[in-house]
């Protein structure tokens, strides 16, 4: 019963154990994001005047200072329940050992008593036959052995918790300087929302310029997204002429005449050739754990339609990704490929690269360091992202498509 008891304790602390270490990597982790998204609000705050982009990187900034207090809570609940599971464990085997002493006093004090009629030789003699006898003597012997080893497990495991429990006073100074950091966080998650307040303020007194400059912006995606369903387009149409034509040379005349009135679909025209086929199979198999395409950042404008984050009457539709990063960022490829085309919008660069069936885009460049039909590895720099003077946003542009088929590209990432 004892030894269930201690193998439960066992397995209780070693999962509050784990969880504490999970909890502690989430907290570093969200520290060092918040240290990251304070770099990027440095580099933009040159700029006097607040900024649609100054807005997005406090709101992030805002989240992750609630995640990081949400996490604290968590911590401090694991040391609670820690605290109150040994204490109620020490509780337990104290009980216990006192009930056991009573016993073994219990029994001294019987065979004290009887000693001259029940002695263990005369138990022992007094058996029918030497069989018996035998197991008379067994009995004896594992019966004092069973106490003897419940003994030491009692005192071996009230040492144990006692040395936990002393180890619990320093658990009880962690949490008194995890409540100070709670606190303090809520301080400046306090002074944050006051920032965002006045921000929000100044954005509303600029906002006929800042919607006419969104609106430019949305001409320029929609410039871009028209290119690269053209461009898409193209690439399916050659991958089909060049099946009819293949289809046409191995088959008979009137053969080849059926398949050229039922062109293949985009997908197998797409992957007409093993390399093709391998490429596509490959970046299918990793969803989920690409490479993300600038070394730091986070998602500033998720994929499809969702509110602006002022104007609630303006619905933004991005077909793909924003990553936001700091200045001096470099593009690079998330899975291996073919650059089918570098493109130009206004005065800005993209790269669309080919993966078989798969197309990735990447733009919001400065500068190219590929050209069309460069084979391409994983993680290939691809160019500079670009910064705008006026904010000092550094933002890359994603896009995943599979055919004509937009992606979320965000699925396909890596959780970071």
């Amino acid at each position: 019963m004892l030894t269930l008891a201690f193998c439960a304790f066992l397995i209780d602390t070693v999962a509050l154990a784990q969880s504490k270490r999970e909890l502690e990597k989430k907290k570093e982790k969200l520290n060092k994001e918040i240290a990251y998204t304070n770099q990027l609000l440095s580099q933009t705050k040159k700029n006097k005047s607040a900024s649609m982009n100054q807005l997005v990187t406090l709101n992030r900034k805002i989240t992750q200072r609630k995640e990081l207090i949400s996490t604290i809570n968590s911590e401090i609940s694991v040391v609670d329940t820690e605290m109150k599971q040994v204490s109620t464990d020490i509780e337990n085997i104290n009980s216990n050992l006192e009930k056991l002493k009573k016993q073994y006093a219990e029994m001294a004090y019987y065979a004290y008593k009887n000693q001259n009629t029940y002695s263990t030789i005369m138990f022992v003699l007094s058996a029918e036959d030497f069989n018996q006898a035998w197991k008379r003597m067994k009995y004896l012997r594992t019966l004092s052995d069973y106490r003897v080893q419940q003994r030491n497990l009692i005192i071996k495991l009230q040492d144990s918790l006692s040395g936990q429990k002393a180890a619990l006073l320093n658990v009880k100074q962690n949490k008194v300087q995890l409540l100070a950091q709670e606190e303090k966080q809520k301080q400046q998650l306090d002074k944050e929302k006051k920032d965002q307040v006045l921000m929000l303020n100044n954005l509303t007194q600029r906002e006929k310029k800042l919607r006419t400059d969104l609106k430019e912006k949305q001409r320029q995606e929609q410039v871009l997204a028209a290119k690269i369903e053209s461009i898409i387009r193209r690439e399916i149409q050659l991958a089909q002429e060049a099946a009819r034509k293949k289809a046409a040379s191995s088959v008979s005349a009137d053969a080849s005449k059926r398949k050229i009135e039922s062109p293949a679909s985009a997908s197998s025209a797409l992957t007409a050739t093993p390399e093709a086929i391998r490429l596509s199979n490959d970046f299918e198999s990793n969803k989920g754990s690409l490479p993300w395409p600038v070394e730091q950042g986070f998602i500033s404008s998720r994929f499809g339609k969702h509110p602006h984050p002022v104007w609630r009457d303006v619905v933004l539709n991005n077909n793909g990704i924003d990553i936001k990063s700091s200045k001096g960022a470099r593009a690079r490829t998330v899975f291996e490929g073919k650059v089918l085309r570098v493109i130009m919008v206004m005065d800005k660069y993209a790269v669309l690269i080919q993966h078989g069936e798969y197309f990735t885009l990447y733009s919001n460049l400065n500068e190219v360091y590929v050209k069309a039909g460069d084979k391409v590895i994983t993680k290939q720099v691809l160019g500079l992202v670009h910064t705008n003077e006026d904010d000092g946003k550094t933002e890359l542009h994603l896009e995943i498509w599979k055919g004509s088929s937009k992606m979320d590209p965000e699925s396909w990432l890596a959780r970071r």
